[in-house]
């Protein structure tokens, strides 16, 4: 796969948006500027990848723009060694992020056609997750519970409770919540059954499934 001068030009550009918009954190910048976008898209969208734009992926999903996947990583806070949770593989760039960023990562995908895809994809181009599991979102993964950070990148109807159990004390929850358009959400869990909740803008997400079986 091809990483060209252009494509890495291309990325330094992006960036310099994304810190127009307001985006801050050194690390997340630099994960934006390092991992080749285009290689997570379909061919025929390769002028397009460094365009600050959500694009379309398989499985009726999208690869998210890059200013979301910036902004809920800088509200997330992640440290190195950090657990975190991810509640929608999709394409997997912004598990490369999360794994760029020195986290273990645990990420359930829905789609069984992404889950195939991205769990051969990842290792391929050095991006190791903990784990990869083709599972219910909504459930979280309580058996590697409690968790640093959960990031959930679908819109989600309303706020999983699974997904605030499995929270560490101190730990950081970001969540589109919302139905046609979402709310960005943070919570913050400061006790055993206290939670801190910070809104944030409006964002456009696809929607986020549940198993009904």
């Amino acid at each position: 796969m091809i990483d060209s001068f252009k494509h890495k030009g291309l990325r330094q550009k992006l960036v310099d948006t994304l810190i127009s918009k307001g985006i801050k954190n050194e690390a997340v910048l630099e994960a934006i500027r390092t991992i080749p976008r285009h290689w997570f898209m379909d061919s025929s969208f390769l002028d397009h990848a460094y365009q600050d734009k959500a694009f379309p992926i398989a499985a009726n999903q999208t690869i998210s723009q890059p200013y979301t996947v910036a902004y809920q990583t800088e509200l997330l806070e992640v440290e190195p060694n950090h657990k975190v949770l991810e509640i929608g593989t999709g394409s997997g760039y912004q598990t490369a992020v999360l794994c760029l960023l020195e986290a273990e990562v645990y990420s359930i995908e829905r789609q069984l056609e992404l889950f195939k895809k991205t769990s051969l994809f990842l290792p391929k181009i050095g991006h190791v997750a903990k784990r990869l599991i083709f599972g219910d979102g909504y459930k979280g993964l309580k058996e590697e519970a409690p968790f640093d950070r959960i990031l959930v990148t679908a819109g989600a109807p309303f706020v999983p409770k699974p997904l605030l159990a499995q929270l560490k004390v101190g730990g950081r929850l970001v969540i589109p919540v919302g139905e046609e358009e979402q709310v960005m959400t943070l919570y913050i869990r400061s006790g055993q059954k206290n939670f801190e909740k910070h809104e944030f803008g409006n964002f456009k997400f696809v929607p986020m499934l549940e198993d009904k079986s």
